[in-house]
């Protein structure tokens, strides 16, 4: 017997789901099938014996519709060499994007990967790496944790060679500029070689500098082989420009020699060498800026793969093996000595020690652990030698889950980034068309070749796609990296976008709030008994309670290093208290009802009872031989951060408010302490998910703070879901934002990391559009037009390489972002 889902393609109502269900039903081996219009999916019970996949499929095509088997799709990382600007990466969406099986495809320029949801019944990973090399890239090796080092290594000599490039263009470029612009400066008086002397002999002037652009040409060959590869594939890109410029300056240059060899000693003044030459080396230093300021943007990253210890000692047969992280298994007893790494996840078995977990939660204080406490690996052991079981290895660690969490966030596009990606798309062919039509714009004016030839080459050359491609995924890489480090993890740009537009903020009382675990507040009695004595007393009567105040009280008890006593009988009274003897003596210890259940009077402590209870605490009455002996109030106690958090964000103009389940009387007892603008009170898990919906029916934009299980569906209503854990809940689908300390000042923490990400996006593609905007037009001579001066196209490939390298400085401001005290 065996059960498998297809989706159905083409059903358009409830008749053509009933049909499909019909057709299929009828088969031999067929045992049960259902058909879901509204997901259009078919499941189906069926003996394989007799029917299979092929003949199912077959059926459904019959009757006139598509069957195609559920599959659950892959998403993959692939690391892509050769993109060189925004159009490179719009390049190998749209090859990737073609084929059949991809379902989405998201390049991302800034970290040089291509982040595709594939159907691997469909298509294998091979096909999309040959798809992205038809298209003129290199897909590399799948990143993992042993190409770390490789992948550190090869982008280290990307920036190698990009710099030796640029040195020696720049050796050769530099004379090369002197010769040629040394006799226009008379003023400066250049000593230039008697047998370099345009006038005196043109013709070696010429073959000089062609000899020196040649090295220069060579260093850049790059341009030339991806740009026109990219301009026969009908996607141009911004090698592509440089590379029609600099041909087009090299041609007429190699002309204008050729006229000058034949005698025509007037072209000497057409040589444009020195133009291709330093275009190409300003460019060559851009890019090597680049390179290093991209390296930059990815430090979190890096910083957080390279936390993992390599080996692990695993205790076999009473003997201390060290072994490969890799090969340590589930089960496995780990010893971690004072200093060094813990390798994996687990719970400790044996011994005493402090562990830095600072890597995990940003939070600097060592956190003390024993015998059944959790250990995470890539934490610091500080000072005890600890045996542990490893409970979670490989991919499935906190760590390991950090990591993926920050690398999805960074190769996410945000909506803002929307508009860019769009212009990025189109951005090189007007350009291009942008530069002919300018060049013939200028010689239909009047002006001759040489006019025209700057003109088309300024405009190529001034365009920038890349600063528009950079100019969002730096500043997310950036800004989730930095969250990283104050352990707030934000899962994409879309939410790093959104979080910066909150204006309301709702808690979750217990646990977010409050500490989630009931306290002893206040000890009040009456002449009968003392403090200690009431409290020992309470605590042996409790002591195999199950009942959380029972607890509290037990806790509270252990703390003072009280002794337990006997009891000598115990009465459970369900919704009320308990009834017990201790040292002979019946006693009583529940609530008011109890008490009046019993016509036990509590006129003695009437006063102190109100009072705590409209501090939000809960007051429990023990009667020592039917007199009233005492109160002890136990209360879920408000973390200290809690108020300095909300009175953060009230300064920041956002709207407070909490939602518990506890009765009203308590929930407005809490709020008041910590200045809690609204209350939503007396509200079941269930309905957490509506009171969120009722205030974006206010035109409000809501984030959710809760403990990302109990409170799932209101994470998920929320326009934005943040889920405090600690360290293990780092996956939690439901939220979107995941705080990795139980500390609400990481709320507000987060609200400005988004709204400095944010700014800095907006900034980025101010100037990016700006300089674009204003650069081509400059470019193509509006300026001469007015009577101003022609932009040199030397100038235009030095502004266009500082465009890209100022949008990167930029999103590399966000490393010095600090929260607001």
């Amino acid at each position: 017997m065996k059960t498998e889902s297809y989706k159905i393609i083409g059903m358009t109502c409830a008749s053509c789901s009933k049909a499909v269900e019909r057709a299929v039903k009828k088969l031999d081996g067929a045992i049960e099938v259902n058909v879901n219009l509204a997901t259009e999916k078919m499941t189906i019970q069926f003996d394989e014996k007799k029917i299979d996949t092929e003949k199912i499929k077959m059926t459904v095509s019959k009757a006139g519709y598509e069957a195609l088997e559920e599959v659950e799709n892959k998403e993959i990382a692939v690391p892509i060499s050769g993109m060189t600007c925004a159009s490179c990466a719009k390049a190998v969406e749209k090859a990737v994007g073609k084929l059949d099986g991809v379902e989405s495809v998201t390049v991302n320029f800034a970290t040089e990967k291509a982040l595709v949801h594939y159907n691997p019944k469909q298509i294998r990973l091979s096909e999309i790496k040959q798809a992205i090399a038809k298209a003129g890239y290199k897909a590399l090796e799948i990143k993992n944790k042993d190409t770390i080092d490789e992948d550190k290594l090869r982008k280290e000599k990307e920036i190698k060679t990009l710099w030796t490039k640029f040195i020696v263009s720049a050796i050769f470029s530099v004379p090369l500029l002197y010769i040629a612009m040394g006799p226009m400066v008379t003023w400066w008086n250049f000593p230039i070689p008697m047998w370099l002397e345009p006038m005196n002999y043109p013709l070696t002037y010429a073959l000089a500098e062609l000899l020196l652009v040649i090295p220069v040409i060579i260093a850049g060959y790059r341009f030339y082989t991806v740009g026109y590869k990219a301009l026969w594939r009908r996607s141009p890109n911004m090698d592509s420009l440089i590379a029609i410029g600099t041909t087009a300056a090299v041609i007429y240059s190699l002309y204008s020699t050729w006229k000058i060899s034949v005698g025509d000693f007037m072209y000497v003044e057409d040589l444009y060498f020195e133009t291709a030459g330093v275009i190409i080396t300003l460019i060559l230093l851009g890019k090597s800026l680049e390179a290093v300021s991209k390296g930059r943007t990815s430090e979190a990253i890096k910083k957080l793969m390279g936390l993992a210890p390599k080996t692990a000692i695993v205790i076999q047969d009473d003997k201390e093996i060290e072994i490969p992280i890799e090969e340590v298994e589930v089960g496995d007893i780990i010893l971690v000595k004072p200093g060094e790494k813990i390798p994996v996840d687990g719970e400790v078995v044996e011994g005493l020690t402090a562990i830095d977990e600072s890597m995990l939660t940003g939070e600097s204080m060592p956190v003390e652990k024993k015998a059944g406490d959790k250990v995470f690996g890539a934490s610091i052991n500080k000072n005890g030698s600890i045996k542990f079981r490893a409970t979670k290895i490989g991919s499935d660690t906190a760590l390991a889950q950090i990591i993926k969490l920050v690398e999805d966030a960074q190769g996410s596009k945000a909506p803002i980034a929307q508009m860019a990606d769009i212009v990025s798309g189109y951005f090189v062919p007007i350009v291009f068309i942008i530069a002919v039509l300018s060049a013939v714009v200028w010689l239909l004016a009047g002006q001759d070749a040489v006019f025209a030839l700057k003109v088309f080459i300024a405009v190529l050359v001034i365009a920038c796609p890349c600063a528009l491609g950079l100019a969002t995924p730096t500043a997310i890489m950036v800004g989730t990296g930095k969250g990283a480090e104050y352990g707030v993890l934000i899962k994409g740009g879309e939410a790093l976008e959104t979080a910066h537009k909150i204006n309301t903020i709702v808690f979750d009382k217990t646990g977010t709030i409050t500490e989630g675990r009931p306290e002893v507040t206040d000890i009040v009695t009456t002449a009968i008994v003392d403090e200690k004595s009431l409290l020992q007393l309470a605590a042996s009567a409790e002591k195999g309670s199950e009942h959380p105040l029972g607890e509290a009280i037990v806790r509270g008890a252990e703390k003072q290093g009280l002794e337990i006593k006997k009891v000598e009988s115990f009465n459970a009274i369900p919704g009320h208290g308990i009834e017990v003897i201790i040292d002979g003596k019946q006693m009583l210890l529940g609530n008011r009802k109890l008490m009046v259940d019993r016509e036990i009077s509590l006129t003695q402590l009437e006063e102190q009872s109100d009072k705590l209870a409209s501090e939000g605490k809960t007051p429990m009455y023990i009667t020592m031989d039917n007199s009233l002996a005492g109160i002890i109030a136990v209360a879920d106690i408000v973390k200290e951060s809690s108020s300095k958090a909300i009175e953060k964000l009230h300064k920041m103009g956002i709207e407070v408010a909490m939602i518990t389940g506890d009765n009203r009387r308590t929930a407005e007892a809490i709020a008041k302490q910590v200045g809690i603008d609204r209350v939503l009170a007396e509200v079941l898990p269930q309905d957490k998910a509506n009171e969120v919906k009722k205030l974006q029916q206010e035109g409000k934009k809501v984030a959710m703070v809760g403990d990302g299980i109990n409170d799932a569906p209101a994470l998920a209503q929320a326009d934005i879901g943040i889920a405090i854990g600690s360290g293990t809940d780092v996956a939690m689908e439901s939220a979107d934002i995941v705080l990795m300390r139980s500390d609400l000042m990481d709320v507000p923490t987060a609200i400005q990391l988004s709204k400095s990400t944010i700014r800095n996006i907006k900034q980025n593609l101010f100037w990016a559009f700006g300089y674009n905007v204003a650069g081509i037009p400059i470019a193509a001579g509006v300026l001469y037009a007015l009577g101003g001066p022609l932009l040199n196209p030397v100038f235009a490939a030095a502004a266009m390489s500082l465009s890209s390298v100022s949008v990167l400085t930029n999103a590399l401001r966000l490393k010095r972002f600090k929260p607001y005290k």
